[in-house]
């Protein structure tokens, strides 16, 4: 009787908030009505209920019929995850999204998913999405107004296919170039995330999308820029260099918060209750949901079933187990029986995931989804990325020779001279990047300048013999955490892709013929360069800067908008930067030139 008393009591809250609409439902809104509601749901859950609700199985690993048996809270589409196959549209998107969502409203309890992905520039995993630039980009262009219009062009793409939570931002302060996830990061400075993180998250969580802060706390600061590393540091330098964009983030109102790989002192995140419990819900008073990272439990010392009690009393509430979901179902559960998790903290993780679920809308809407043809893809947003990438990138050096007339005869030359997959990167359709040249959207660099050119006086020519200009692409490969970790982030060696030798190579016959020579530089991070590099006429860094990369490279090399990009990363002079950073840096956090200089 209490469970079929618990899925009558949501079926009728389903049917009365449905009819209010959602203008009403904001007038309406009641404060203590959300805690007597959710108090009220909780007390008809049954343990095995709430068990199901705190944890989060990826799709490929889980099905409806299971999300309907075991009450299951989350679903999650992995980085590269796609219904069937990469280039799955919106529609096959959404009717993914829906079944499990229907699945979960015939559970006992009824409650309806969160469903979570990666769209950490865009809708990443989606085929024909906009992919903006990368967060290293939006750190070089540090403009809140754009960042916020980012955040809410994403959650709308993302809500085309039916999915409301997005595990980004990573707010995470990137102190040490090595790391893989350096693109992730807006910058080595918190000064950077103070101006962006909360526009940001008003972004993303507008139109009621959840947005997550990751990694909590000092991923970006681990010895050596090891991804999932130890940060050694004192509490007093976490305090004031990492924490500060989570301080951001809980006054912009983020719904949940990711705890990180990493360590601290040699202590697992995953099982800190001082940093989870004490630090960031009790004194910081975030009262949202607290999400482990992929099996990062697995981490923990002990058998699993210990490992989930740690992480649990530690203060995680929510477990993302994309395969192992069912067994810890059933070692939870023999938990609560042996008193090693108490009812109270089982109470306190499902309270927070069901508060995270009402105040988004998903009880009176659980399959809301916005037109696709009004909100994905759409033109609006390709220019909002192609005037983000322009406003990141960076010059570097500038012989007065920026910006070009249109009457050159220009040969593009090198890996990523007509690749759209290398200007987008890591987590692009695939988690760790898309070797394939074109990705549904967007110009390679290569086109974008004949498309200009073809309006120009100027022409592209085949070689560099019958060229005056001559523009160098070289490129990192794409990657992802972990696999982009290097102690060689340089030119030629680490990932930096193998055909940047062979165009290096050209670039200097270029020089010695005469031609006036421009470097671009694609990367997840500064890389550092060779001497012989100032032979080059102008040198610009572009990053990541996604699918209208190519576009807003063509505006500024002609013109039409001038270069305000400046570096959110020291950029080093050599590898003993690393051993020594005052005495080898090239180019200063900061720097950037303009055409006026």
């Amino acid at each position: 009787m209490k469970k079929a008393a618990g899925f009558l009591f949501v079926l009728v809250i389903l049917l009365v908030t449905a009819c209010t609409g959602p203008d009403k439902r904001e007038e309406e809104h009641d404060p203590d009505g959300d805690v007597s509601f959710i108090e009220e749901l909780i007390a008809s859950m049954s343990t095995e209920e709430k068990i199901g609700q705190m944890l989060q199985a990826e799709e490929k690993h889980i099905t409806p019929e299971e999300v309907q048996t075991y009450n299951i809270g989350s679903i999650l589409s992995g980085g590269g995850s796609h219904p069937y196959d990469y280039d799955d549209d919106v529609d096959v998107w959404f009717e993914m999204v829906k079944t499990y969502q229907e699945a979960a409203l015939q559970s006992d309890s009824g409650i309806p998913l969160l469903y979570g992905i990666d769209a950490v520039h865009g809708h990443n995993n989606v085929y024909g999405a906009t992919i903006f630039p990368h967060n290293i980009n939006l750190g070089m262009m540090n403009e809140a107004a754009l960042m916020e219009r980012i955040g809410e062009a994403t959650t709308l793409e993302m809500q085309a296919t039916g999915i409301h939570w997005n595990f980004a931002p990573a707010v995470s302060v990137a102190r040490d170039i090595r790391w893989g996830r350096t693109y992730e990061s807006f910058g080595e400075d918190p000064s950077i995330h103070e101006n962006l993180v909360e526009a940001y998250i008003r972004g993303l969580q507008s139109h009621e999308g959840i947005a997550t802060a990751k990694h909590f706390v000092a991923d970006g600061g681990t010895e050596g820029g090891k991804d999932q590393g130890d940060a050694r540091l004192s509490e007093e330098k976490i305090r004031a260099i990492h924490l500060p964009p989570f301080l951001q983030a809980i006054d912009a109102g983020v719904d949940t918060i990711m705890v990180s790989f990493s360590s601290i002192e040699g202590v697992k995140m995953h099982a800190s209750h001082y940093w989870l419990t004490t630090v960031l819900k009790e004194e910081l008073g975030f009262a949202g949901l607290v999400l482990s990272d992929w099996n990062a439990t697995f981490q923990l010392d002990g058998d699993f079933r210990t490992q989930l009690v740690s992480a649990v009393n530690a203060g995680v509430d929510m477990l993302m187990l994309p395969y192992d979901w069912k067994d810890a179902h059933y070692a939870l559960l023999d938990a609560v029986d042996r008193g090693l998790i108490t009812q109270e903290r089982i109470d306190d993780a499902v309270r927070r995931i069901l508060t995270v679920k009402y105040e988004n809308g998903l009880f009176a809407e659980p399959l809301r989804r916005v037109d696709p043809k009004e909100h994905f893809a759409t033109d609006a947003h390709k220019a909002l990325a192609r005037e983000a990438a322009r406003k990141s990138f960076v010059l570097l050096e500038n012989d007065d020779v920026l910006p070009l007339t249109g009457t050159e005869k220009i040969h593009v030359m090198g890996p990523a001279a007509d690749h759209v997959g290398y200007l987008a990167g890591g987590w692009t359709t695939h988690w760790q990047g898309n070797p394939d040249p074109r990705l549904g959207t967007g110009r390679s660099i290569l086109e974008a300048i004949a498309k200009r050119l073809a309006e120009e006086e100027g022409r592209l020519v085949n070689s560099i013999e019958a060229a005056d200009t001559v523009l160098v692409v070289f490129t990192e490969l794409p990657y992802a955490e972990g696999y982009g970790d290097t102690d060689q982030p340089t030119l030629f060696d680490g990932l930096a892709h193998p055909e940047n030798i062979d165009a290096y190579d050209e670039a200097l016959r270029a020089e010695a013929l005469g031609k006036t020579v421009i470097g671009v530089i694609v990367s997840g991070r500064p890389l550092v360069l060779p001497d012989s590099m100032n032979a080059f006429d102008a040198l610009i860094a572009v990053f990541l800067p996604g699918t209208e990369g190519g576009n807003a490279l063509s505006d500024v090399l002609y013109g039409d908008h001038g270069f305000s990009g400046r570096l959110s990363f020291t950029w080093p002079a050599s590898l003993a930067y690393f051993d020594n950073p005052e005495d080898h840096i090239l180019y200063p956090f900061g720097y950037g030139l303009e055409y006026e200089e």
